[in-house]
C-alpha cells in the first residue's frame, strides 16, 4: 500500500532530499512551502505527480493550524509525518503573534501541526512521527519555562547559537511527552539529530555561500547522511513500534538527551505550558 508521508520544509537542505528519496520509495508526499517556485522545482525532481503542496508561513500560526486543517481534511489518514522545517535566526525578530521567531518556526508549528493530524495519524494501521532535533541542544544556555516560550531578547549572530540550541531541545522534550501521551496506540515518535550539514548553512550570513562549497570540497557536512537518516525513522521496518528516541546520525542509535531534556516532569511542564500559551496566546 502507497504510503502517506507529510514532511515539512521539503523545498530545501535535508527536507528536499528526504523528500525526494521518499517519493522514489513509493510514498505519497505532502509537502509545506512558502514559494510556488520551489514546491514546482521539487515536483519536476521528483518527476511525479503524487506530491500534494500546501502554501504558508510557519512564522504566522494561523498559517499552520489552517495547513493542518486542510491536510486532514484532503487525506483520511496519514501514515507519517515529518516535522523537518526549522531556522536559524541570527538576529531577533518576532513574529506576527509577538512570539520569538525562532521559537514559533522550530517549535510552536511543529506542536500545532501534529495536534492537527493526530486523528488521521491514528487512523492508519501504524503511523509514525519523526522530529528533526540537533545536537545544539546541549548548548541551549537555561532553559525557563514558561519564559523562553514567549520572551524575545536581543542576541547577536554569535549568541544565537544559544537560542536556536533551546528551540531544538523543546522539539526533543515534545517528543518524549508524545511519545509518552501515545504510548499503547498505533502512532510512535521518535526525534533525531541529523549531525553538522553543509545544505542551507548559516543562509542568513554573508559569507554561507563560499563557506558551503569549501566545506563540500573538504567533504564535510555531506546532507545525505541526515537526510538518510530522516528516511530511516519513516520507513525502516526495524523502528516499527519503536517510539519516545532520540537518535544519531552515527548509526541511528539511541542517544539521551542533555539536562533537563531527559527530566519527564518538565517534559510534562513544557506541554502544559505550550497548550496554555497556544490557547491565551500569552
Amino acid at each position: 500500500m502507497q504510503p502517506t508521508i507529510v514532511i515539512t520544509g521539503a523545498t530545501n537542505g535535508l527536507g528536499r532530499l528526504a523528500a525526494i528519496d521518499l517519493a522514489r520509495r513509493g510514498a505519497r508526499l505532502v509537502i509545506t512551502a512558502r514559494s510556488p517556485e520551489k514546491a514546482g522545482q521539487l515536483r519536476r525532481d521528483i518527476g511525479s505527480g503524487l506530491v500534494d503542496v500546501l502554501f504558508g508561513d510557519f512564522t504566522r500560526l494561523d498559517d499552520v493550524r489552517r495547513i493542518g486543517a486542510e491536510i486532514a481534511d484532503r487525506h483520511e489518514h496519514i501514515d507519517v509525518l515529518i516535522n523537518n522545517a526549522g531556522i536559524h535566526a541570527f538576529e531577533p525578530r518576532t513574529t506576527p503573534d509577538g512570539f520569538p521567531e525562532m521559537v514559533a518556526v522550530n517549535y510552536f508549528a511543529p506542536w500545532l501541526l501534529t495536534q492537527a493530524l493526530l486523528p488521521a495519524l491514528h487512523r492508519a494501521p501504524a503511523a509514525r512521527i519523526v522530529n528533526v532535533a540537533s545536537e545544539a541542544s546541549r548548548r541551549h544556555g537555561t532553559l525557563r519555562i514558561p519564559h523562553d516560550l514567549t520572551e524575545t531578547v536581543t542576541f547577536t549572530a554569535r549568541g544565537s547559537s544559544e537560542l536556536y540550541g533551546k528551540t531544538k531541545l523543546l522539539g526533543i522534550m515534545f517528543t518524549m511527552e508524545l511519545a509518552r501521551r501515545l504510548a499503547g496506540s498505533t502512532v510512535t515518535a521518535n526525534c533525531l539529530d541529523p549531525g553538522f550539514n553543509t545544505t542551507g548553512l548559516g543562509r542568513e550570513l554573508r559569507f554561507a555561500g563560499v563557506l558551503e562549497k569549501v566545506l563540500t570540497r573538504l567533504g564535510i557536512g555531506d546532507p545525505a547522511h541526515g537526510a538518510g537518516l530522516i528516511v530511516t525513522l519513516a520507513t525502516d521496518p526495524g523502528f516499527a513500534g519503536r517510539t519516545g528516541g532520540y537518535h544519531t546520525v552515527r548509526d541511528a542509535r539511541q542517544i539521551r538527551p542533555t539536562p533537563p531534556g531527559d527530566d519527564p516532569e518538565r517534559q510534562a511542564l513544557l506541554w502544559r505550558e505550550t497548550e496554555r500559551i497556544l490557547q491565551t496566546g500569552a
